[in-house]
C-alpha cells in the first residue's frame, strides 16, 4: 500500500526526485529505530535434569527399568515413545504434563496463538509457576503481533521466564510498523525459529508438528493434520541439550528488553489474569486414541506400559543459521540434510509427508538416486485447495511432471469439508483440514519426525528441530492411522499419475472400500486465485517459501 500510494500520478521528475528522497529519508529513518538493544542481560541458564524425587522422573525411571528387565544397558540406550496423531490427546497430554511437573517446563515454540488454546496453555503454565515450577518460555517472534501484553504478563509471575527468537526491534504494536521493520532489516527477519519441543522435569518430552494455536487441535475452522510423539529415556536429555544452546544463543532476547512497558509488575500480572481467565473450556478426551490407548493421564496412572521401545536420536539446527549463509557447507550441516543423508539409506521403499513439498534441484537429484535403485518413493502433501501457503503450493507443481516421469508416486489432500464424514481420517472433524504433519518413513524401519518441511526453506533459512526413531514397530504403528481397513486405499486424497501420453496429469480420487475416480482437470481449482500467484510468482524464489 505504502509503495502504491508512492507510485501513483506519475509526478513530474522533480517532484518524483523529492518524493523518492522523501520515502528513503523515512526508510532510513525506521532503520535507524530498528536495532536491538546491545545489551541483553540475558543471564545463562541450564535444563534441570530428571530427578526421581520429582514424580515424572520417578515414574519415567520405573517405565525404563521395566522394559529394560535384567538388561540394564538397554535403559541407557533406548527411549520409550507414543504417537500421538489425535489432536485432542495431544493437547491431554501437554495440559496433563504442565500440571503434574514439579521442577521445570522447557517450552519452545513456533508460534502460540493468541487465541482460545494459547491463552489456555499460557494459563496453565502461569499456574504451574505459581506452584514453584520453574517455566522457560521460548517462542519464535514473527506470530507475536498483539501478544505483547500477554507475554509481558506472564513474564511478570514469579518462576517465569519469557524470551523470543531474532526479534521485531519495532513496530510491535501495529501491523503496518512490523511489515516495514521485515522491509528494512528483511535479510535477518527471514530467518525463523521453526522448532516445536516441550519438556517437563527433564524427563518427559513431546515433539511434532504441532504449533500452540486453535487449529493445530482442531478448534478453528481452518485445521491441521498433525502428529507428535510422546517420549521419555535419554533422547530428553538430548533435546534439553538443544533447548539450552536455543536459549541462551545471542539470537534470543528476553521480552522485556524488546516489549516494553511503563506498568508495574503486578499490573501486569493482574492484566495477564483478566487475558487468560475465560481460557479453561477444555474439551473432554475420548476415552482412548486411534490406538486404543488412553488419554495421557490415566495411562500415566497405568504406568506407561504400552510405549514403544527404540534408539531414537534428536537433532536440530545450530541458532547461528541467523547469520549464516547459503554455501555448500553450510546446508549440509543443515537439520533438514541431516534427515536427507538418513534418506538416502532406504533400500525397499521411502515414504515422504509434507505439507509444503519444494525438492529443489538436489531433493529431485536425490530422488532421481533412488528412483535408479529401482525404490519405491511415496510424497504425500497438500493440494493447492488444501493449503495454507498457496505459493509454495504453485512451487512444488513445477515437480509434480518430473517427478512422475521418474515413477514417484504423489498424493494431494482433498479439501475435507466436501466429504462423507465417514472418509474423514480419524480426528478431522467437519471443518476444512489442511495437511501439516513432517514425517518420513524409510524401509518402514526408521522414522523422521519434526519439524522439517521438505523445501529450501527449511534448508537453508529457517531453524529446524527432528527426531531419528529406529524402530519398525513405531513405524508401523504410525502408518496405521493414514490407512484405512483396505491397504490399498488412500482415503482423503487424490492420486496424481501420468496421462496415457506422458505429457499430463490426471487425479485419481481415492474413496476408499476399492472405490475410486479418475478426473482429466485439477479438481478444486481457484482459478483467481491461481492467477494472483501466477502473477507474483517470478518475484519469490523458492528460498523464501
Amino acid at each position: 500500500m505504502l509503495f502504491h500510494f508512492w507510485l501513483t500520478m506519475r509526478p513530474a521528475p522533480d517532484i518524483w526526485r523529492w518524493r523518492l528522497g522523501m520515502l528513503m529519508l523515512v526508510l532510513l529513518s525506521l532503520s535507524a529505530c530498528a536495532s536491538l538493544p546491545s545489551e541483553r542481560a540475558t543471564p545463562a541458564s541450564a535444563a534441570l535434569a530428571a530427578s526421581p524425587n520429582t514424580a515424572l522422573g520417578a515414574l519415567a525411571l520405573r517405565a525404563a527399568s521395566r522394559a529394560a528387565g535384567a538388561d540394564s544397558a538397554l535403559a541407557s540406550t533406548r527411549s520409550g515413545l507414543r504417537p500421538m496423531p489425535d489432536a485432542h490427546i495431544a493437547l491431554d497430554a501437554r495440559i496433563t504434563l504442565i500440571r503434574r511437573a514439579q521442577a521445570s517446563l522447557d517450552v519452545q515454540y513456533y508460534q502460540v496463538g493468541n487465541d482460545e488454546i494459547g491463552r489456555l496453555f499460557l494459563r496453565e503454565l502461569r499456574d504451574a509457576a505459581q506452584r514453584g515450577v520453574r517455566v522457560r518460555l521460548l517462542i519464535d517472534d514473527f506470530y507475536t503481533h498483539g501478544m505483547d501484553p500477554l507475554l509481558l504478563g506472564l513474564a511478570a509471575h514469579s518462576n517465569v521466564e519469557v524470551r523470543l527468537f531474532n526479534p521485531f526491534a519495532s513496530g510491535r504494536t501495529g501491523a503496518l510498523g512490523r511489515l516495514l521493520n521485515l522491509a528494512v532489516d528483511f535479510k535477518r527477519l527471514n530467518h525463523r525459529m521453526h522448532n516445536k519441543m516441550f519438556v517437563a522435569d527433564g524427563a518427559m518430552a513431546i515433539v511434532g508438528g504441532r504449533n500452540i494455536a486453535d487449529g493445530y487441535f482442531f478448534r478453528g475452522q481452518d485445521n491441521f493434520i498433525d502428529f507428535d510423539a510422546f517420549m521419555i529415556g535419554p533422547v530428553v536429555g538430548q533435546l534439553e541439550g538443544i533447548f539450552d544452546r536455543y536459549w541462551n544463543s545471542q539470537h534470543v532476547y528476553p521480552i522485556g528488553t524488546v516489549a516494553t512497558s511503563v506498568d508495574k509488575p503486578e499490573t501486569l500480572r493482574a492484566h495477564f489474569d483478566r487475558l487468560v481467565e475465560g481460557s479453561r473450556a477444555t474439551r473432554r478426551a475420548a476415552p482412548v486414541d486411534s490406538y486404543g490407548v488412553p488419554p495421557m493421564s490415566l495411562d500415566m496412572e497405568e504406568g506407561l506400559e504400552r510405549l514403544i521401545w527404540a534408539e531414537t536420536e534428536a537433532f536440530a539446527d545450530d541458532p547461528n543459521k541467523v547469520g549464516r549463509g547459503t554455501t555448500d557447507a553450510e546446508v549440509e550441516d543443515s537439520a533438514l540434510y541431516r534427515a536427507m543423508r538418513a534418506f538416502h539409506e532406504s533400500r525397499s521403499e521411502l515414504m515422504l509427508f509434507s505439507p509444503y513439498f519444494v525438492p529443489g534441484k538436489e531433493g529431485m537429484a536425490g530422488l532421481k538416486i533412488a528412483r535408479d535403485h529401482k525404490i519405491p518413493v511415496r510424497v504425500i502433501t497438500n493440494s493447492m485447495a488444501t493449503t495454507d501457503e498457496p505459493l509454495a503450493s504453485l512451487a512444488y507443481e513445477r515437480y509434480r511432471l518430473p517427478m512422475l516421469k521418474l515413477g514417484i508416486e504423489l498424493y494431494e489432500l482433498r479439501p475435507l469439508q466436501a466429504q462423507d464424514p465417514r472418509e474423514l481420517p480419524v480426528g478431522a472433524g467437519a471443518s476444512r483440514a489442511r495437511w501439516h504433519a513432517k514425517m518420513a518413513f524409510i524401509d518402514r524401519k526408521t522414522v523422521v519426525l519434526g519439524s522439517l518441511n521438505l523445501d529450501r526453506r527449511s534448508a537453508i533459512t529457517n531453524t529446524e528441530l527432528g527426531l531419528l526413531i529406529h524402530s519398525p514397530v513405531f513405524a508401523e504403528r504410525t502408518l496405521q492411522y493414514f490407512r484405512s481397513r483396505r491397504e490399498a486405499d488412500v482415503r482423503g486424497a487424490y492420486k496424481v499419475i501420468l496421462k496415457p501420453d506422458g505429457l499430463g496429469l490426471q487425479w485419481v480420487a481415492l474413496k476408499g472400500e476399492g472405490q475410486s475416480e479418475v478426473l482429466e482437470a485439477e479438481p478444486d481449482v481457484d482459478y483467481l486465485l491461481r492467477l494472483q500467484l501466477l502473477l507474483l510468482s517470478p518475484f519469490v524464489s523458492e528460498d523464501l517459501l
